[in-house]
């Protein structure tokens, strides 16, 4: 028997028009959910982002909170943690991890009620690095998963590696890159996925780990939710009822009572887009943050310089408008450290001018709230005189950073 596991990760940017959200919504979430609802078998982890959460809310789309929800009552999905404005956590300071992944909590734990109740953890992007253990612990997650091409061991398909934490452990269940791509890019079908899976441990006991987009259902391929999900569901079910199972779906959670604890491993750093050449050239995190990008060179220097404003401004303001400032500035932080930014930014191939720019303005909000934070609180004048030396760094980044695109073609 190999006991198959299936997360989906829901993501919108907080820069999502309304058009764009509701066109993903029709063809791909309210597909999926009604799919999962057909099948009594479906056994599937979600990671459905706060942001988005919050977007599909504010835009009258609650049925898809809902849905998930009723989803996760009827034992068909398990929510798992992640950090609300998938940021990439390798790349910013721990402070900013925790909380992010805090919010990720109160937001979905508002809208879902009972049925949030985490064991495991997506990091957005699957960007991994062995810093980011300790907020994922210190939240209470027993468990996170993260790219195959990470694993720095023998393949597991029969143990669970685990994570060294601060004294404890985490968990780690390694995303079966390979399989996980071919269902992406539609080179598989329902019965090719099954005969493979079911080959995984030979005649013992196994499992596979598979995790892609939820969107990947029926907005990047179309009908991809009833060809491939559905179908594959239908395909156990039949075996099943035949007495003649060979792969069973269960949640990733399953698997650590399922399967007995492996060796304590310090994965690679890394993220689902990240190629072994790659890892061999130490860039580990190369579509958001790659050596020689100038663009992303430019946008991580402006964060440098949001995160010092902020920190700043929260020190020092004590008068009532410095408060509103600063806490404006904090508040806009979260959405602005976004990833989508940075990926639009790669140039593998990924490339647009208006998202890049578009995530800039965030940024570019907080820096301006902070500095006027600073510049109107109770800061002592040497304070205030390297708070303006520290926007004016910015700008010139800002400047810098708008020429470089204004300049700059699509490749």
């Amino acid at each position: 028997m190999t006991y198959w596991s299936l997360l989906l990760h829901f993501y919108q940017p907080p820069t999502q028009t309304h058009d764009v959200l509701v066109k993903v919504t029709e063809e791909s979430y309210r597909p999926l959910i009604r799919v999962l609802r057909a099948h009594e078998n479906a056994r599937v982890a979600v990671n459905l982002q706060g942001v988005l959460t919050d977007l599909l809310l504010e835009h009258g789309l609650r049925d898809v909170v809902d849905g998930l929800r009723e989803l996760a009552e009827l034992g068909r999905v398990e929510f798992v943690g992640s950090a609300k404005y998938h940021p990439i956590l390798p790349l910013i300071p721990e402070g900013e991890r925790k909380r992010q992944i805090s919010e990720q909590a109160k937001t979905n734990r508002s809208a879902l009620g009972r049925a949030w109740n985490p064991r495991g953890f997506f990091p957005p992007e699957m960007c991994f690095s062995m810093e980011i253990g300790a907020s994922v612990h210190a939240a209470g997650h027993e468990w996170l998963i993260v790219s195959g091409v990470a694993c720095p061991v023998e393949w597991p398909v029969n143990v669970v590696c685990r994570v060294p934490v601060n004294g404890a452990q985490l968990r780690v269940l390694f995303r079966d890159d390979i399989r996980s791509n071919r269902i992406s890019f539609r080179e598989t079908n329902p019965e090719a996925f099954v005969e493979d899976v079911a080959r995984v441990g030979g005649d013992a006991e196994a499992y596979v780990v598979t995790a892609m987009d939820a969107e990947t259902y029926g907005h990047h391929i179309k009908d991809w939710e009833t060809e491939f999900l559905g179908a594959t569901l239908a395909l156990l079910d039949a075996e099943a009822a035949s007495g003649k199972p060979r792969v069973e779906m269960v949640f990733p959670s399953e698997l650590l009572e399922l399967f007995p604890d492996g060796p304590v491993v310090e994965p690679y750093a890394s993220s689902w887009s990240t190629s072994r050449d790659d890892l061999a050239a130490h860039n580990p995190f190369p579509l958001w943050k790659a050596p020689g990008n100038r663009v992303h060179e430019l946008q991580w220097e402006y964060v440098e310089h949001c995160l010092d404003l902020v920190a700043v401004a929260r020190r020092y303001a004590t008068t009532p408008e410095a408060k509103s400032f600063a806490v404006n500035a904090y508040e806009r932080l979260g959405p602005a450290l976004h990833s989508c930014q940075f990926w639009w930014a790669s140039r593998r191939p990924m490339w647009s001018l208006p998202m890049i720019y578009r995530g800039f303005l965030l940024l570019n909000q907080v820096a301006f709230y902070a500095a006027h934070a600073i510049a109107v609180g109770d800061a002592s004048e040497p304070v205030k005189r390297e708070a303006r030396w520290r926007l004016a760094a910015a700008n010139e980044v800002r400047l810098e950073l708008e020429r470089e695109l204004i300049g700059s073609r699509a490749p």
